[in-house]
């Protein structure tokens, strides 16, 4: 479900000494983790409920946005 993004930057310095560099991202996974979390606490802060915590946690960003354009 997470799409890896993979950057590889090869330089070359004035001595001839090659560096290479790779940086890996992970963003959709980091952004499904974040609309969880914030849908859990978002969900406990209204409902005092752990169980409708979880459940919304499992909903992520959908009840998100439905929280954001219901209230």
């Amino acid at each position: 479900m997470a799409e890896e993004v993979t950057e590889i930057t090869t330089t070359t310095d004035s001595n001839g000494k090659t560096t290479t560099t790779k940086r890996v991202e992970k963003s959709v996974k980091a952004g499904i983790s974040f609309g969880s979390a914030l849908a859990m606490v978002i969900s406990y802060t209204a409902y005092k409920s752990i169980g409708w915590a979880i459940i919304h946690g499992l909903l992520s960003w959908v009840y998100v946005i439905y929280y954001i354009l219901k209230y």
